[in-house]
């Protein structure tokens, strides 16, 4: 990232939400916690604003861009838009318990 001195508004534009479904609420034991990220960023990029953010030591990140679906209302069909999801493994001792509050 260029600019090193964002305020966290701007961070917490790049992270859209975090990902809850049944996989990732199991991965929360082993101090994994998924998210939905901007597309642009990378892997560095996303581990520098989550350690920023949630003050966290992240150990591991993993990315993987979500296929294009396609949706039907009625007799209309059109696609949802694709997505990048976020694996981050967190150092041991740390957690993010500003999720659930």
């Amino acid at each position: 990232m260029e600019n090193h001195t964002r305020d966290i508004s701007e961070l917490l534009s790049l992270v859209k939400c975090p990902s809850l479904t049944e996989k990732s609420v199991s991965l929360y034991g082993e101090r994994q916690y998924t998210f939905i990220v901007d597309k642009s960023l990378t892997k560095t990029e996303i581990k520098e604003v989550l350690e920023t953010i949630f003050d966290v030591t992240i150990v591991k990140v993993k990315t993987c861009m979500l296929p294009l679906k396609t949706r039907r209302v009625g007799r209309f069909s059109g696609t949802k838009a694709r997505y990048k999801k976020t694996y981050v493994k967190l150092k041991e001792g740390d957690s993010i318990t500003d999720l659930f509050t």
